[in-house]
């Protein structure tokens, strides 16, 4: 057993699990306490190292891609001091720090564990029903549906379509970008059929602004989190195309998706396939044929999941 304390939390590690326990500190970001307990089986982590300075240094612990939804949300866009997965070491805790990050390294190298992709979320998401709030509204998720409100201070636009209610079914993406500076963050839950002229945020009945604030910031990263555990994970086996029976119309399951719509450009199929607009259009005629009953929901599903691993 390997335990490190310090003011941002303590993390031990059994031979299996690495368990990070945010500190109470007042010093302590908000995004840390919100996030809450973290169990992390080593066969998530990617890497782990010690930085020394000259105020003590910082812990690192990097996991394999797609293991964790919460950093599918959020990776790259948090600060060090609210990375979960990093703490920050005090002068004399150095040498605790190396022995963790050693006794870490060691079972990584004996059980033979990949810093490849993962297929499948291997960290869980908070449990639902989850809420948080913004500048012009707020938002819930309950597993199923997220649902947004409108506040005063929201665009006419977003008070005019009322309370938003989006099936995980129609969401194909979630965006999530902190406040940086004085431009507002915000949510984004990107559907198949997004409304037009609804580029911008704030005019966005998709999208919640948000504050600047740590709580709030951390509340609605959690939340985030827990509608993209329950999305086709990106790096997931596309799905058998359902088999035809004699005299049915051809629909277009994974592997037939990519060729829907009209007006194809000359380009390679791989290199249409990676082409956002070309996957967003697609995905939005994939709905059409969903609500005109000529895909079934199995069949909608499993064409939109094969979609959305080339955006």
């Amino acid at each position: 057993m390997a335990e490190l304390r310090a003011k941002d939390g303590t993390w031990t590690f059994d031979g299996e699990t690495v368990r990070i326990v945010p500190g109470r500190d007042r010093g302590v970001h908000r995004l840390r306490q919100v996030v809450g307990e973290i169990a992390v089986p080593l066969a998530a982590v990617a890497g782990i190292a010690f930085e020394p300075g000259r105020k003590g240094g910082r812990l690192r612990m990097r996991l394999r891609e797609g293991a964790d939804p919460f950093l599918q949300v959020c990776g790259g866009r948090i600060s060090d001091d609210a990375d979960p997965y990093q703490l920050a070491v005090e002068n004399d805790r150095a040498g605790a720090a190396e022995y963790f990050a050693d006794e870490v390294r060691d079972a990584l190298t004996v059980e033979s564990v990949p810093d490849t992709p993962l297929d499948r979320y291997l960290l869980p998401a908070a449990q639902v029903p989850l809420g948080a709030n913004g500048q012009d509204g707020s938002v819930a998720f309950d597993g199923d549906t997220v649902r947004l409100e409108w506040n005063w201070i929201a665009e006419e636009r977003k008070r005019a379509t009322g309370t938003q209610r989006i099936p995980l079914s129609e969401i194909v993406a979630v965006e999530w970008h902190p406040a940086v500076g004085l431009d507002s963050g915000h949510l984004r839950f990107r559907v198949a059929n997004p409304p037009p002229g609804s580029s911008q945020p704030k005019h966005d009945p998709t999208c919640l602004l948000l504050w600047g604030t740590k709580k709030e910031s951390g509340t609605s990263a959690v939340l985030a989190a827990a509608v993209v555990a329950r999305l086709p994970h990106p790096y997931a086996a596309p799905t058998p195309a359902p088999a035809q029976t004699p005299g049915q119309t051809a629909v277009p399951g994974p592997v037939a998706a990519p060729q829907l719509g009209s007006g194809a450009s000359s380009a390679s199929p791989a290199q249409a396939d990676a082409d956002p607009d070309v996957v967003l259009r697609r995905l939005r005629e994939l709905g059409d044929l969903h609500r005109d009953g000529i895909l079934d929901d199995a069949e909608f599903a499993a064409a939109k999941a094969a979609l959305l691993r080339r955006l």
